[in-house]
């Protein structure tokens, strides 16, 4: 694994939370909003924050205002997200962790050039998975 980070989801007020959190902690701040990307949504949610990561050395945070037809709960809105160098890697832990869970996204292609797929597993531990496909 590459990389083992926190994933908070937000209902509609993650440029705040995101803001706050540069401010507290430092680092590098990047971020990118619905309308910046292929993922159709209505016009008042373009402004929204689709993924943002905040780096701090070693340490990488990433938000998100969710997408929109999801209701956010708070206490119920942290991922675990994992970022592989190796696809079948990937596709091994997911399929690990799907054992007794559920799977709420199969990996798939995605529009940022990844293989990605979500699971809820037997202990309601919410996973995301993450292969970069190669230019």
């Amino acid at each position: 694994m590459d990389l083992i980070s926190p994933y908070i989801i937000f209902q509609g007020n993650c440029a705040e939370a995101v803001n706050f959190y540069h401010q507290c902690l430092g680092g590098e701040l990047s971020v990118k909003r619905f309308g910046d990307t292929e993922m159709p949504v209505d016009e008042d949610y373009k402004d929204k924050i689709m993924h943002a990561e905040l780096s701090i050395g070693d340490l990488k945070i990433m938000f998100s205002d969710g997408a929109p037809h999801k209701k956010v709960t708070v206490g119920d809105n942290i991922q675990i997200n994992l970022n592989f160098e190796s696809e079948d890697h990937m596709e091994k832990v997911f399929n690990n962790l799907a054992k007794g869970g559920k799977v709420t996204m199969p990996i798939d292609v995605t529009f940022w050039n990844a293989k990605f797929g979500m699971l809820e597993d037997k202990f309601g531990i919410k996973w995301m998975v993450n292969y970069s496909l190669k230019p």
